[in-house]
């Protein structure tokens, strides 16, 4: 397999990109496109379709390849990959439920290929505001395809905007939908990680009263109250214009504990006043163990780039390629070092890249289980067997 990564900030430079990238009879099958909402992803779409070229693409909150990182432009992953390798599905959840489309996309996955890998987009929030379920999204997708299965990916962003992301192919789009890239197991090989980079701090604590994504109690105390006391603005609880998400929640969200191997993070992205909960962008469900966090510090890049060297000398052989889902909330908090973490990712594994800022990120933890993530770094290289 043979891969590069192309950028630009219009269609006309993908077009010159596109040109310069096959000169050396390079002749890509397969582009895995990340692109601002305010560029004409149908014109990408039938620039790349007129010489035959597959898409995978979803919508982003930022964009970047090797070297060059974006807001408002295009990122595209080029692949020459055999096509019986692969194929690409798409799934509207408006005209059904979401685990019926996840069934659908996963049966038809299996039918495919005996050893199917996934790349996996959805989109992040729809036409009418209303953020997709990620979590709901993995768990069904881990019972429909396999817990053994492998899938990776992200959830589609609108650079901030909170009006509606999209996923696309050559010939479909949608606000409400996943694309798939299924690739055959047995003859491309993935592997990656999802890594946070957060630490805890002070003791573990305990969900004591929870409903949906309302947190009311921990250890038996208002988690509005406790939450804001532990950040010293305990001020705020009076302050209507408050934004806890922008404000805090970004930097400080929670370490939970799955499993007992295992952790994710989850974020408090509101406050019901009426209810004086917590909102939380996934569900903290009773009698589950958690602890705050330390404020973020360059520590957390030099995790991600540390458990992907680990990786790599376990691994100890090249790849073809790179695909980064980094957390939208990363680049305002890491400012600079969000970028030295995908060139970091991009310098450790030598290959092409190409990434987006997503709403939502989806893989396993090291050595560990498939999760939905908030506030994760996750990558996923490609390589093709022998």
């Amino acid at each position: 397999m043979r891969s590069k990564s192309i950028h630009g900030k219009s269609v006309s430079d993908i077009q010159s990109e596109l040109d310069n990238a096959m000169v050396d009879r390079f002749n890509p099958t397969l582009a895995i496109v990340f692109i601002s909402v305010k560029q004409d992803r149908k014109a990408i779409c039938d620039l790349l379709d007129s010489i035959n070229i597959d898409v995978f693409g979803a919508t982003s909150c930022g964009e970047f390849i090797n070297g060059h990182q974006t807001e408002g432009a295009i990122a595209i992953l080029l692949l020459e990959v055999a096509k019986e390798n692969y194929n690409i599905l798409f799934e509207d959840i408006e005209d059904t439920n979401l685990d019926n489309a996840v069934s659908n996309l996963a049966n038809n996955a299996l039918n495919q290929f005996a050893n199917p890998s996934l790349i996996l987009c959805s989109s992040g929030i729809n036409l009418k505001e209303e953020f997709l379920d990620g979590e709901k999204l993995v768990n069904s997708m881990k019972k429909s395809l396999g817990a053994e299965k492998i899938f990776f990916g992200g959830l589609a962003g609108d650079d901030w905007t909170l009006k509606g992301s999209f996923v696309f192919t050559n010939k479909k789009d949608s606000d409400n939908g996943i694309v798939a890239l299924v690739l055959d197991g047995n003859k491309i090989a993935l592997k990656g990680m999802a890594v946070t980079g957060w630490k805890p701090m002070g003791i573990r604590r305990t969900v004591t009263k929870s409903k949906g994504n309302l947190l009311y109690e921990i250890d038996g105390k208002s988690a509005v109250e406790l939450y804001l006391k532990y950040l010293g603005k305990e001020e705020k609880l009076s302050d209507q214009n408050f934004k806890i998400y922008e404000e805090i929640g970004f930097e400080y969200p929670f370490i939970v504990e799955r499993d007992k191997t295992e952790t994710i993070l989850k974020t408090p992205v509101n406050i019901d006043s009426k209810e004086k909960a917590l909102v939380m962008n996934i569900p903290m469900e009773e009698d589950s163990k958690f602890w705050f966090t330390q404020p973020p510090e360059f520590n957390i890049v030099e995790e991600v780039i540390e458990k992907a060297t680990q990786l790599k000398q376990d691994i100890n052989k090249g790849v073809d390629a790179l695909l980064i889902f980094s957390c939208a909330g990363r680049q305002p908090i890491l400012g600079p070092m969000s970028t030295e973490e995908n060139e970091g990712l991009a310098e450790l594994w030598k290959t092409p890249m190409a990434g987006f800022f997503t709403y939502g990120e989806i893989g396993r933890s090291y050595q560990g289980k498939q999760n939905f993530h908030a506030g994760a770094c996750c990558w996923v290289t490609l390589k093709e067997k022998a």
